[in-house]
């Protein structure tokens, strides 16, 4: 199934206003998601991804057409999570660090991103195998690894 900007504001309808995201900028970021996704990695949850990927997108670039109504420079400036607020007396702060991943990067700047960035993870999680070759279909028992067995030469017999 391809996403089609219908297909996304009706799963994620926060994005549903075409004043604030506009339906070029929805089908520039699915057409963007299809070059920098691999349908390959996400198999039934590539629409998802690609989702996640345009409501991370498509909330950057919101930030930025706001900057340039309101006379600013969009893009130059780039916020991260507010840790803390102060009003008169009143200030509240909030811990982000149990939600956020320091090597995330961007990903950070939006929880559509954290999301994506976790799901990422999850599938690039599994056997990773050093030094051996891809042949499917796999048969036989998996390999068990080198021979560390201690003996007089080194490892190994």
């Amino acid at each position: 199934m391809a996403l089609t900007p219908q297909q996304f504001r009706a799963d994620f309808p926060e994005f549903v206003s075409t004043q604030s995201f506009p339906n070029s900028m929805v089908q520039f970021y699915i057409a963007l998601s299809n070059q920098m996704l691999n349908v390959d990695r996400f198999l039934d949850s590539f629409v998802y991804a690609q989702e996640l990927f345009v409501a991370h997108t498509c909330t950057i670039e919101a930030r930025a057409l706001k900057e340039a109504s309101g006379g600013g420079i969009p893009g130059t400036m780039v916020a991260g999570i507010p840790t803390s607020k102060s009003v008169d007396k009143v200030s509240v702060s909030y811990d982000v660090s149990s939600i956020m991943d320091a090597a995330a990067g961007h990903w950070n700047m939006s929880v559509y991103g954290i999301r994506l960035w976790q799901l990422m993870g999850l599938f690039g999680a599994g056997p990773v195998v050093v030094g051996q070759g891809y042949a499917p279909p796999f048969s036989g028992p998996a390999w068990s690894g080198p021979d560390c067995t201690p003996s007089f030469t080194g490892f190994g017999n």
